[in-house]
């Protein structure tokens, strides 16, 4: 379910960028004051919020944005990445077709006044203005922790990775859970942030993943974990904040349960050095008032007798059928279920708030949007709303987007409503992920492309947590 190495899309900077600091017992540069915004006062600071949890020493990003010199040598490329949104990576966009009515919770876009910012200083000619104008220095890991943490795990033994290809690895982890549960937040703590690109955590109530592992505690895997009644407990990219819930909700992780810790590798070439890529939860003492459930719709490889499931798509062949033709660049499929009264173990009937959405596709896929329909609406929900849309979808920035609102006022989702997912799909070599994707596979041209788990199979699916009373 995650990501490959062309995901750092400022990498191409590196070879003119660096990550050095000024020389102890140096002078700060310092500009004669300037009327417009500098680099001290106005620059840093929205680095630091924005920036600086990647583009910092030790961390996956191949250059760092902490000082003057450095920064200013690519201030023309950080106006063009931030402008047209490349920068820093945010799926989650309002388009003319989709406009949810709440914005995200840590929503890492750059504001109106943010851009201007960033633009204006860099056609002043990037002054550096006043060093005791700047913030006080940044630690990038004090942005990323969990507070509370009740319990730390970590494979059974630390991981090597090497060569030019990215390499999809699943770690066992038993959190030793004597009884049901409840899950109030988790974070990924990377042991090498350097190779570590993307994390996927599942539950595996079963413990079937036992039967998966080496004898080093894992198993090599792409797109889930392999095992039945599997939940995502969490998503992290590097620069991304902990999963946490309302302080009165918990994600139910019944006793006995191992997670499967699921690492996107970037060795970039390398052999790397050992990683050992922890994760910190944070247990509720006691049920809490709300439960975090996890939904998921789509993936549906035909469609069903009430006319639900996979929807006719423009190149079918022989009947209602999941296929990507070669050559073609925009190609559509699309998912649809009305919800019964029970899905995925959960009751609908008097509906579950809607916290979080997250798309999937993989490679080929281009753009996805999910859509609900109630056709008996109630309180401040609309007849119809767009839930999101991830209209530049790139595989490499998989996240897990959650809504900002107050609980009581969270989109419901419940028996008899509609839920609709379209998936575009660019199966061509304008595709750069299609590129890389075939070049990875000794491929020269395109191929169809059908339902599957693999990298060059295709996808079309929401994720989703819900808060119902517990």
């Amino acid at each position: 379910m995650i990501n490959r190495p062309w995901i750092i899309v400022l990498a191409s900077l590196a070879s003119v960028m660096g990550c050095a600091s000024e020389p102890e017992g140096t002078t700060p540069l310092v500009d004669v004051p300037a009327a417009g915004p500098t680099f001290h006062k106005d620059v840093a600071p929205i680095l630091q919020k924005r920036c600086q949890g990647c583009h910092s020493p030790g961390e996956i990003a191949p250059f760092g944005l902490i000082d003057y010199t450095d920064v200013k040598q690519v201030s023309s490329r950080i106006v063009a990445v931030t402008q047209d949104r490349t920068m820093p990576p945010w799926g989650a966009m309002e388009t003319d077709e989709c406009a949810p009515r709440f914005g995200w919770k840590d929503d890492s876009r750059l504001s109106d006044a943010e851009l201007a910012t960033l633009e204006a200083w860099h056609d002043a000619g990037a002054p550096a203005g006043d060093p005791a104008d700047a913030p006080p220095a940044l630690d990038p890991s004090a942005l990323h922790g969990l507070e509370g943490v009740s319990a730390t795990i970590k494979p059974a033994k630390p991981y090597v990775t090497s060569g030019e290809e990215d390499q999809f690895r699943c770690f066992v982890m038993d959190p030793k859970l004597t009884q049901d549960t409840f899950v109030n937040g988790m974070n990924v703590v990377p042991g090498n942030s350097k190779v570590v690109h993307h994390v996927v955590v599942f539950t595996d109530p079963h413990a079937e993943s036992d039967a998966l592992a080496d004898a080093d505690g894992g198993y090599e895997c792409f797109g889930s974990a392999g095992v039945q009644d599997t939940q995502v407990l969490g998503v992290w990219v590097p620069g991304g904040r902990p999963t946490e819930h309302p302080p009165n909700a918990g994600f139910l992780v019944p006793a006995g349960s191992k997670l499967v810790m699921q690492v996107h590798y970037h060795p970039a070439g390398t052999v790397a050095a050992p990683d050992e890529t922890k994760l910190e939860l944070r247990f509720l003492p006691e049920p809490p008032e709300y439960r975090v459930v996890f939904l998921a719709f789509g993936n549906f490889p035909s469609q069903w007798p009430n006319g639900d499931g996979l929807q006719p798509g423009p190149n079918d062949r022989d009947g209602v059928e999941f296929f990507v033709p070669a050559g073609v660049k925009d190609h559509t499929e699309v998912m649809k279920i009305t919800l019964p009264e029970t899905f995925m173990g959960e009751s609908l009937v008097d509906g579950i708030r809607l916290y979080s959405a997250m798309t999937h596709m993989h490679y080929v896929g281009t753009d996805m949007k999910v859509e609900v329909q109630r056709p008996s609406p109630q309180g401040g929900d609309p007849a119809e709303e767009c839930v999101v849309q991830t209209p530049r979808w790139d595989f490499n920035w998989q996240q897990t987007y959650t809504i900002d609102a107050p609980i009581e006022e969270l989109p419901v989702l419940k028996t008899g409503d509609i839920m609709s997912a379209r998936c575009l799909y660019d199966n061509t070599m304008d595709n750069p992920f299609v590129r890389r994707a075939l070049h990875e596979e000794n491929l020269t041209a395109p191929r169809d492309i059908v339902l599957g788990e693999s990298s060059l199979d295709e996808m079309c699916i929401g994720l989703f947590n819900g808060l119902v009373k517990n």
